[in-house]
């Protein structure tokens, strides 16, 4: 990818910035040779980015040809909400306190080059602030009351505001900045930048760290800069091409906001945000099954607890389920009438709905792995030993039943079937589909937008394959974008 650094007048800029190739923001607005450049990260350091300012337009301009302007036009709004700054001083209020607890005085003016700052012991909040305001260059200003600091404001810095002294420093920033984008042992340039989003401290993330390393490596070898990255790189997003959802998904969380995020930043997102906002909640399954004439299991959505019509029309034993519940958290057997009733008044305190099925006993549920309309896996998962779930969770641990990875053409003909109807009623996204086979009946239980795939497990018949098959559609999506956009 070129890296160019736009300023107001490279014969008077006064910084060195290894790996960029400097032009004025005159020729990168106006002339049309910058136009028509593709895979170009552009580094606005103009001295303004008020709203008009040919430094303003560097970034707009940037956005609106396929380029990834550094900052983006988002981050130069966000640096003028004093709500976005207020909200971001309390999201870092204890970090603040720790960082500033030694400064004397009512007043302290950070300075933030590329997400460091020369002492040291401000490392942590100057990369923790630039996470949230991605801009070169910047200027944080705390206030201290009643022996409280406060974020007061932060806004770039004019490059001929920079005291001389600093200049070395922002040059070596740079440099490291670059080089973490370029390290490697790659002779040519990748085609184009991909995040990989996790959690690390998820204790049951949809792929295990082997799983994630082969998806990196799959990813490489279709020439693609690949990078790790958490809910705190939200602001980083328009660096890449493409958002790759490897952590659990809710709908008011991170994952869903940083989806939608990179949706409107032109990125190619799995898991999408309209397949997390439709899979996450299995009210709408139900009612989007029931709807299409697809066999689940007898559902009833209820907002009050009547063990009487539940009795009448499901029976007993039976299962609830709150709305957004996922690896069978929020999911609970009701064996009578009276356990029904503690049960549903438990989840209903967090849900004015609820889901209650009929249960169908099992040994194992299919689970049919599909990806834009096609199956690419399919798995049973075994129940937990002398449980009715997969996961049985006791004395504060979590057993898990047995896996069994079967080949995609050996897959039962009504599970398929019944797997692709489900799915293909969310979208063209990677989904996991939840089966239960039994009396040659099939039965679908859920869509999971954000499905496992751990070594070993979903990944035991095509191996490596599989997580080429998904690095191969996102380069699809990307190139055909990138077509439509020409």
């Amino acid at each position: 990818m070129r890296h160019i650094v736009v300023v107001n007048n490279p014969k008077n800029w006064p910084l060195d910035i290894p790996g960029g190739e400097v032009i004025s923001a005159k020729d990168y607005v106006t002339d049309p040779v910058y136009t028509n450049l593709r895979n170009v990260k552009v580094f606005n350091l103009c001295r303004s980015y008020r709203y008009q300012t040919i430094g303003y337009y560097v970034s707009l301009l940037a956005t609106a040809r396929g380029h990834k302007p550094f900052p983006d036009v988002l981050t130069i709004q966000d640096l003028k909400s004093q709500t976005i700054i207020r909200i971001v001083s309390e999201e870092l209020d204890e970090l603040i306190q720790k960082s500033l607890k030694p400064i004397q005085g009512s007043y302290f003016i950070m300075s933030i080059y590329f997400g460091r700052n020369l002492a040291k012991r401000h490392d942590k909040l100057s990369n923790s602030l630039f996470s949230h305001f991605r801009a070169p260059l910047l200027r944080a200003e705390f206030t201290r009351k009643e022996n409280v600091w406060f974020l007061k404001n932060i806004q770039p810095i004019a490059t001929n505001d920079i005291p001389q002294d600093h200049r070395p420093f922002i040059s070596e920033m740079a440099k490291e900045f670059f080089k973490k984008r370029n390290s490697g042992s790659r002779k040519k340039e990748p085609r184009y930048d991909l995040a990989i989003l996790i959690n690390p401290d998820d204790t049951m993330p949809p792929s295990d760290e082997k799983a994630v390393k082969r998806f990196i490596r799959a990813a490489e070898a279709l020439d693609f800069y690949t990078e790790l990255i958490t809910k705190d790189d939200y602001s980083r997003l328009n660096e890449f091409d493409a958002l790759f959802i490897r952590e659990t998904t809710s709908v008011n969380h991170h994952t869903y906001r940083m989806a939608r995020r990179a949706e409107k930043e032109g990125l190619i997102v799995i898991d999408d945000p309209n397949s997390i906002l439709l899979c996450t909640n299995k009210v709408y399954l139900a009612e989007l099954l029931n709807k299409h004439a697809i066999p689940a299991p007898e559902t009833l959505i209820i907002s009050s607890i009547q063990p009487e019509v539940i009795e009448e029309k499901l029976g007993f034993p039976c299962i609830l389920k709150q709305p957004d519940s996922s690896f069978s958290l929020g999911v609970l057997k009701a064996d009578n009438a009276e356990d029904f009733s503690l049960k549903a008044e438990q989840l209903l305190e967090k849900s004015e709905l609820l889901i209650v099925q009929q249960f169908i006993p099992t040994t194992y549920d299919w689970r049919v792995g599909i990806l834009n309309g096609k199956p690419i896996y399919g798995c049973k998962y075994f129940m937990a030993r002398k449980h009715w779930q997969i996961f049985e969770r006791a004395g504060g641990k979590t057993h898990e039943g047995a896996t069994e990875s079967v080949p995609v053409d050996q897959i039962p003909p009504g599970v398929l079937e019944s797997a692709l109807k489900a799915a293909n009623l969310i979208g063209d996204g990677l989904y996991g589909v939840d089966l239960k086979e039994i009396n040659g009946n099939v039965y679908v239980i859920e869509v999971n937008d954000n499905p496992s795939i751990d070594s070993g497990i979903e990944d035991a018949i095509l191996k490596e394959d599989l997580y080429k098959i998904i690095m191969e559609e996102f380069l699809r999506r990307i190139e055909k974008q990138k077509r439509i956009s020409l």
